[in-house]
Order: C-alpha cells, then sequence, then structure tokens
C-alpha cells in the first residue's frame, strides 16, 4: 500500500518537475522573457528621453527665431551682414 502512494507521489513530482523544466511557460523561457523585458525598457528609456530632447527643441523653435538662429549658425555655419567669420584650427592634433 505505501509503496504503491509512494510511487504515485515520486511520479507526481517527476511529471511536476518535467513541466517545470521543459513545458510551457518553463523556467528558461521565463528567464530569457525577463531578460528581453529588461532590455526593451533600456530602449524605451532612451527613446523617452530622445522624444522628450526633440519635443523642447520643437518649442523652442515654435517660441523664437533665437532658436532657429543659433541653430543656423551652429550647424549651417550661416553668418549675418557685415559680419566677419573667424575660424580657429588647432594644430596641436
Amino acid at each position: 500500500m505505501y509503496r504503491i502512494l509512494l510511487l504515485s507521489l515520486l511520479t507526481l513530482l517527476a511529471v511536476l518537475q518535467y513541466r517545470m523544466w521543459f513545458g510551457e511557460a518553463n523556467i528558461i523561457e521565463l528567464s530569457t522573457l525577463r531578460f528581453a523585458i529588461e532590455e526593451q525598457s533600456t530602449k524605451n528609456d532612451k527613446l523617452l528621453l530622445r522624444n522628450h530632447q526633440l519635443e523642447a527643441e520643437v518649442k523652442d523653435l515654435r517660441r523664437g527665431l533665437v532658436a532657429i538662429e543659433e541653430r543656423a549658425r551652429s550647424e549651417l555655419g550661416m553668418v549675418k551682414p557685415n559680419e566677419t567669420f573667424y575660424q580657429l584650427i588647432d594644430r596641436t592634433e
């Protein structure tokens, strides 16, 4: 009687262990999914920061000409009329 009960419990334990390690939604798959979620969360945080920066830049550009002028000077190298442009070259490189 006890042997049958012991054998039944061991069989049940083996089946449950098999499902836990190799069945659907097993431990290995769950750890892989947790890692993927952490990786995606990191990417989402970076993109959210980028979106906030772009939103602030758009607000600056809509507000006035100062931001537009600053961007034109720094990125396009534009100068105002009657202004002299000096470019300094570092020769220590």
